[in-house]
């Protein structure tokens, strides 16, 4: 995702016209980098590239305090998708135990109506992204972070600009709603075979 998009909105052209040439490969390295440190414990993420012929570390402080931020919310995002994870084997696990004559279709029934909350998110995301992806974008800055290091001056924004943002959100979308819809298939099919069988 990060080549692709690098090459849609034309990161590399736009570093060289700030004055920084790097090479596909080198900015290929700079997103392993940061890919690399936002699975890592390190605090704080120091990348240097060669600028003019000279070592040039390529985030300001600001910057580098900015993607401690972000690596926080990766964090947070981990710990939500494992406690919900845990939550969804416990539940279905406990239900394939016992095996109560009510218990899949109900669980099937949850799977349903998670599905109908997932896809009304995305739904009401994407409307507010084709009215001003922009401004969706600020506001979820400002209600996830609580400085304004997001807006720093420096290269970040070069490396990750607007565009490339709302591209990696169609991917996400796309990546959820096609999940969703498994599930929605899978849940719905058991429903569909099942609802004239009282012993299932």
């Amino acid at each position: 995702m990060y080549k692709y998009g690098s090459h849609k909105y034309h990161v590399v052209q736009s570093l060289a016209e700030s004055g920084l040439h790097l090479a596909d490969i080198e900015l290929e390295q700079v997103y392993s980098e940061l890919t690399d440190y936002f699975n890592s414990d390190k605090q704080n993420i120091r990348l240097t590239v060669i600028k003019a012929g000279k070592p040039f570390d390529l985030f300001t402080p600001e910057e580098v305090m900015h993607f401690r931020d972000v690596k926080g919310l990766v964090r947070l995002d981990y710990w939500l998708f494992l406690g919900t994870l845990t939550y969804i084997l416990a539940y279905a696990g406990g239900t394939l135990i016992w095996r109560h004559k009510l218990s899949l279709r109900r669980l099937a029934w949850a799977g349903v109506a998670g599905v109908g909350v997932t896809l009304a998110l995305i739904v009401a995301v994407g409307l507010g992204s084709l009215v001003g992806f922009s401004q969706l974008f600020w506001q979820f800055h400002l209600l996830f972070f609580n400085n304004v290091h997001w807006a720093a001056k420096g290269y970040m924004l070069m490396i990750f600009p607007l565009g490339f943002f709302y591209f990696a959100s169609l991917v996400c979308v796309s990546i959820f709603a096609g999940l969703a819809l498994i599930v929605a298939g899978v849940s719905g099919g058991y429903l569909v075979l099942t609802r004239n069988n009282n012993n299932t």
